[in-house]
């Protein structure tokens, strides 16, 4: 009987981050095997402590799996499928981040943390890897 080696490509902090890709691959044939996701799914502040998800393909499958999330664009796109652009320096290598600004975003998160509920209120802007420059798409 052969014995399969498998090798971790990818780890992350949430299920749903796992999934995604792990629908990706499966999508171009490669099988994929999901560690510590059902620990994580149980309680989500478990992830730092079993060190996130980890997603594991066979060896022969390593290199193609590499290349297809390679693929996978890591920043924020436009409805059209479009990467934003930074309106400061032109970078197209923006990321979707959420800030506290107002008293009503500050007041909802400390009531949320108290009473230990989720997801709580808070502004979506863009920011660009780049320059730091936060923004608002128009």
């Amino acid at each position: 009987m052969e014995e399969n080696r498998f090798e971790k490509i990818a780890t992350f902090q949430y299920s749903s981050e796992a999934i995604i890709y792990q629908g990706k691959l499966e999508s171009e044939g490669i099988e994929v095997f999901l560690r510590d996701n059902f620990t994580v799914e149980s309680n989500p502040l478990y992830s730092n402590a079993v060190g996130g998800i980890k997603l594991f393909v066979k060896s022969e499958d390593a290199e193609r799996a590499k290349e297809v999330l390679s693929d996978v664009n890591a920043f924020s796109v436009d409805d059209s499928g479009k990467l934003i652009q930074c309106p400061n320096c032109g970078a197209e290598n923006t990321e979707m981040v959420t800030s506290i600004t107002g008293i009503k975003e500050l007041l909802s998160f400390v009531f949320s943390f108290l009473v230990i509920l989720l997801p709580f209120h808070a502004k979506h802007k863009y920011k660009c890897a780049k320059c730091n420059f936060e923004f608002t798409e128009k």
